[in-house]
């Protein structure tokens, strides 16, 4: 798989309130859009933080071309949604949107099946 957690990775941004960096993105539009400078940092530094951990999940060892390719994805996400925080551009804010909309996508697509409990006698 090429990850060192599997889908559980990506279970764990999704927890922080949802799809987190999803969430956070838009937050992070709106907040732009009003003009609230402060809030805005804050939450693309989330987003950013977030993206971050979804590096730190990656394991080289297992497919490394498929894990470099993740990589250097996470890392021009993380610094896209830099140069929006500071050009207050709302167009890379829905760029990085799609793209992490695009890579949770397929998080769901590989993550297994929940267990069906056997009902007990």
């Amino acid at each position: 798989m090429g990850f060192g957690y599997g889908a559980g990775a990506y279970q764990q941004v999704r927890s922080h309130g949802g799809d987190g960096a999803l969430e956070r993105l838009v937050k992070a539009r709106a907040h732009m859009l009003r003009g609230e400078v402060a809030a805005k940092g804050e939450a693309i530094s989330r987003c950013i933080k977030m993206i971050g951990g979804l590096r730190d999940s990656l394991d080289p060892k297992v497919e490394p071309t498929m894990v470099g390719r993740l990589d250097s994805l996470y890392e021009y996400m993380s610094r896209r949604l830099l140069q929006a925080n500071m050009h207050d551009d709302a167009t890379i804010i829905d760029e990085v949107s799609k793209l992490l909309r695009q890579v949770r996508d397929s998080w769901v697509q590989i993550a297994p099946a929940p267990a069906s409990h056997a009902v007990g006698a």
